[in-house]
């Protein structure tokens, strides 16, 4: 089979499936859950990678929602991976458009499933919960950590937004916990025999607030309190905060989680409470682009005449994505499903995620997405030029 019948092939799956997996992405929507809790979900994207002919594994990597769909022909080739991410926002749901997210990675994976036999090798699709974090959240850490990516050659997804984009750069960032332990006490009869974990906790917030003076302007610092107390007229014997501590690279953020150590650790020594510091899901690494790869996908934007923007170097959020960047080449690129700017984790991107044109970025991601991994699978010089680049982008 050549290049050009690859191809068609390709376009003929995806079409073929288009309206089911634009169903699944509607039913997704309609049934927004959050980190943990993705059931529904998973199983609609479960289902669908089976009907196409995967062998998938539930309750994978430490994620009850999590899975591992795989399928592997007899000659041997590369490793491709797709990644699916189907989690809601809390209070808000699909505010990021993971509805689209996951079917587009599992169309792709089904469409070079089709061609895997004649191509040889191996594609998967990981099913990777919690990306917006919460319970048990950023999945793709726990995906690394247990070698899922050991044996992979590549990985891809793509990500719904207001532009057409190349991959971008994405912050490191520690979801950290502090709690303080105190001792309570009537707060007007007998002050002095209490312990204020409020004020240690307030102490902290005012001890960022006076780290941020001595920051660079890509770490962000933003935390609430999660515990203060119950009752005004007694002292807290126990207050606890969260905040996302994020940096540009995992160096940098390493040194200012222990910076904010320090202030933790001097705000409980100034109240006389003791602490507890760390991170309360898994962290999130920053982003290593690999320009080749995406050059790769950006090839064939072009061959479909879709304008887009290459990486501003401006950085703003945080993606597990990043995570699985650290240890071998992966893209994430972004497709437009919408024609009027939209932020993302708001109720207009969550209408976006849902309208007509949202819907239409399911096939042509798919279609990007799997042509993209053509490539890898056809041309092993290729392969081999983008994943040492990688290296030495990760080396760097």
């Amino acid at each position: 089979m050549g290049v050009e019948e690859y191809k068609t092939k390709i376009r003929a799956i995806i079409e073929q499936n288009t309206t089911e997996y634009q169903e699944a992405s509607l039913d997704i929507h309609h049934h927004p859950e959050v980190s943990n809790h993705e059931f529904h979900s998973s199983d609609v994207l479960i289902h669908l990678l089976q009907k196409g002919g995967f062998d998938v594994k539930k309750d994978v990597a430490g994620h009850r929602t999590g899975f591992d769909a795989r399928y592997k022909s007899s000659k041997p080739g590369p490793t491709i991976a797709f990644l699916a991410e189907y989690d809601a926002l809390p209070g808000l749901g699909h505010g990021c458009g993971h509805n689209l997210f996951g079917p587009t990675s599992s169309l792709a994976g089904v469409a070079i499933r089709s061609l895997i036999d004649d191509l040889g090798g191996e594609i998967r699709v990981y099913g990777t919960p919690g990306e917006e974090g919460g319970e048990n959240g950023s999945a793709k850490e726990s995906f690394v950590k247990n070698g899922f990516f050991n044996d992979v050659d590549a990985a891809l997804c793509v990500h719904p937004g207001y532009k057409n984009k190349l991959s971008g750069s994405l912050l490191a960032n520690d979801p950290v916990s502090i709690e303080f332990f105190g001792k309570p006490a009537h707060a007007a009869g007998a002050p002095e025999k209490g312990i204020n974990a409020l004020d240690a906790i307030i102490l902290t917030f005012n001890g960022i607030n006076a780290l941020r003076q001595q920051l660079k302007e890509d770490i962000r610092i933003h935390g609430i309190i999660t515990h203060g107390g119950d009752v005004p007229n007694v002292i807290p014997d126990y207050a606890s905060a969260k905040f996302y501590l994020r940096a540009a690279t995992r160096p940098e953020l390493d040194e200012v989680k222990e910076k904010v150590l320090n202030i933790v650790k001097g705000a409980a020594l100034a109240t006389s409470t003791t602490y507890k510091f760390g991170l309360y899901q898994n962290k999130v690494d920053h982003m290593i682009l690999t320009p080749s790869f995406d050059q790769l996908f950006a090839k064939h934007l072009e061959a479909f005449k879709i304008p887009y923007e290459k990486d501003s170097g401006k950085l703003g959020g945080s993606s597990d994505v990043g995570n699985v960047s650290q240890v071998i080449p992966t893209i994430q690129p972004t497709l437009s499903i919408s024609d009027q700017p939209i932020g993302g984790h708001t109720v207009a991107f969550k209408e976006a995620a849902a309208s007509k044109k949202g819907l239409a970025s399911i096939p042509l991601g798919a279609q990007l997405l799997a042509l993209t991994a053509l490539d890898l699978y056809l041309d092993g010089i290729l392969l081999e030029k983008i994943k040492k680049q990688h290296a030495e982008k990760a080396a760097q």
